[in-house]
């Protein structure tokens, strides 16, 4: 989600909790782009199959044409916004039509689909994320990399989310 969307949800979340309830929520923390870059594009190509899928589900639940084999998997770490984007870039020009929709798609070469977005967190935006959605802060829980973060929150005290 970007930072707005994420918020939103996050409020929605707060509004649900009682006076002693908590909210534990897992995050991948920021690291090194090369680091993020290899794991979403492994040399398997594992996640460059996960990512053609979405174009198999298209397929099938909305009747669109899509030949997964016209795409590349692209993954790149995007600094400003601190996330990971999963992309989809035409190998060739071609149309695809979603009938479901109604709705033919042009791909020019080397056009790109954003199948994903994968936030990474700082602890400050992510005490900035927690605090716009009037959620407080309560514990902080890394692994000893430092990679990924669990933390504990609860509605603000006096707040309503």
């Amino acid at each position: 989600f970007p930072p707005g969307s994420r918020r939103r949800v996050l409020r929605q979340i707060g509004r649900l909790l009682g006076p002693e309830d908590h909210l534990l929520m897992g995050t991948d923390l920021v690291k090194d782009p090369d680091v993020l870059e290899a794991a979403y594009d492994d040399a398997q190509g594992v996640t460059a199959e996960f990512n053609r899928n979405v174009l198999r589900v298209l397929n099938r639940e909305l009747q669109a044409d899509f030949d997964p084999d016209d795409f590349d998997h692209v993954a790149l770490f995007d600094r400003e916004n601190e996330w990971i984007e999963m992309r989809l870039r035409a190998r060739r020009e071609h149309t695809t039509l979603v009938r479901d929709l109604d709705l033919p798609v042009h791909f020019h070469a080397g056009e790109e689909l954003r199948t994903e977005i994968s936030a990474k967190f700082t602890p400050v935006r992510l005490e900035a994320d927690l605090s716009a959605a009037h959620l407080e802060l309560v514990r902080w829980l890394t692994d000893p990399e430092e990679l990924f973060a669990l933390t504990l929150s609860r509605r603000a005290p006096g707040r309503l989310a």
